[in-house]
């Protein structure tokens, strides 16, 4: 059982067979994470896993399903942390799944460096500056724009707690591509995959997912493309497995 409050509402993550505590007022989790979730490498039978901006769990929870890795989220909303708890609990993964309250800026002296195996982050997408944010509901504003954290942060951070060798993952705007491959350069953070994600053939991609390796040799492999939609409007096959599983 899991306890419920307000508008909060118990959805599936129908390929994990697992439910997630989620609700529209606090920023529901999007297409992004999921995307992230199944982009990242992740080592099968033990390690140890860093979610940064982890939001309501829901990387964490994705990645749970593909390794047996300890896995952390961090997140400094404290609503959106106890979110992230009660469907940890729920779904019956705490001796699996670990969720902190807490910036990620002072995860080095919490956790400690040089620590984990794998780092994920889907960060804010946006520039506290570049927006009137005044009027928009708070824990949109703090998922959507650095606020509490810039890309530099997230970066540095994520080098920081990964192990030498050890792989980061990120899912931006192509717009901060530049941004995101410089500053992982700048914090040893070696740029090895990218993937463009596209709302449909002939359309511009929205969607960037990158992957380093701490202290790796330059060698950037771009993959083949991601497409969300087929021209008929519905998912593409890749993108229906990704979300609902193979039914096959």
């Amino acid at each position: 059982m899991v306890t419920l409050s307000g508008d909060e509402r118990l959805d599936y993550l129908l390929a994990e067979n697992l439910r997630i505590v989620q609700s529209p007022s606090v920023f529901a989790f999007s297409l992004d994470a999921v995307l992230l979730a199944k982009f990242a490498w992740l080592p099968i039978q033990k390690g140890k896993v860093l979610d940064l901006c982890t939001g309501n769990g829901v990387i964490p929870l994705l990645l749970s399903n593909r390794t047996k890795a300890e896995i952390t989220g961090v997140e400094i909303q404290e609503r959106l942390s106890d979110m992230a708890k009660r469907s940890v609990a729920y779904n019956g993964l705490e001796d699996r799944i670990r969720i902190i309250h807490g910036d990620l800026k002072e995860m080095p002296d919490v956790l400690g460096c040089s620590k984990f195996d794998v780092v994920t982050c889907n960060p804010p997408y946006f520039p506290s500056q570049t927006k009137n944010i005044q009027n928009e509901n708070e824990h949109f504003a703090i998922a959507r724009h650095e606020i509490f954290c810039t890309l530099e942060d997230v970066v540095k951070v994520s080098s920081r707690m990964l192990k030498q060798g050890g792989k980061a993952a990120f899912v931006h705007r192509p717009g901060r591509l530049v941004d995101l491959i410089t500053l992982m350069k700048k914090h040893r953070l070696e740029p090895k995959r990218l993937r463009f994600v596209y709302p449909k053939a002939g359309k511009e991609a929205n969607t960037i997912l990158v992957e380093g390796i701490k202290d790796g040799k330059p060698d950037l492999k771009i993959l083949p493309p991601l497409f969300v939609y087929g021209q008929d409007g519905e998912y593409t096959e890749e993108v229906k497995e990704l979300l609902y599983g193979n039914k096959n």
